[in-house]
């Protein structure tokens, strides 16, 4: 059975300012959620952490651009990933070639902006 994932959506007016602050270099627009969790089924607890802060910014020049993200003083998630919104794709690139983009590249960091955020289970998406 096809699993979802645990995490975070990003309060609406603090969408709003970081896509004014980081402009989406691709066409793409995501900047929905923070993924604490996959796969994850309904029963896995919520993440207690509601507040974080952007502190980089990841770019393959390629089609792929991410923000970093700390949480709880840190921005390495339970699996060894980085915490990271998802910001804009090319195409034909995914959302799930952040964390690669992220291992391969790096970050740079950024003056810090804080990040309201709402824990919550996300299902599996329908193919």
């Amino acid at each position: 059975m096809a699993k979802g994932y645990v995490g975070w959506t990003l309060a609406m007016a603090d969408r709003a300012a970081l896509l004014a602050r980081f402009p989406p270099a691709y066409a793409t627009v995501m900047a929905e959620h923070v993924t604490h969790t996959f796969p994850a089924g309904p029963d896995v607890p919520l993440p207690v952490a509601t507040e974080g802060r952007v502190v980089g910014v990841a770019d393959d020049g390629k089609g792929v651009q991410t923000l970093v993200v700390e949480i709880g003083g840190g921005t390495a998630r339970p699996d060894g990933s980085t915490f990271h919104v998802t910001w804009s794709l090319g195409p034909g690139r995914t959302a799930r070639e952040s964390n690669d983009v992220i291992s391969a590249r790096g970050w740079t960091p950024v003056d810090p902006a804080p990040l309201r955020l709402e824990p919550r289970y996300f299902p599996p998406q329908r193919q």
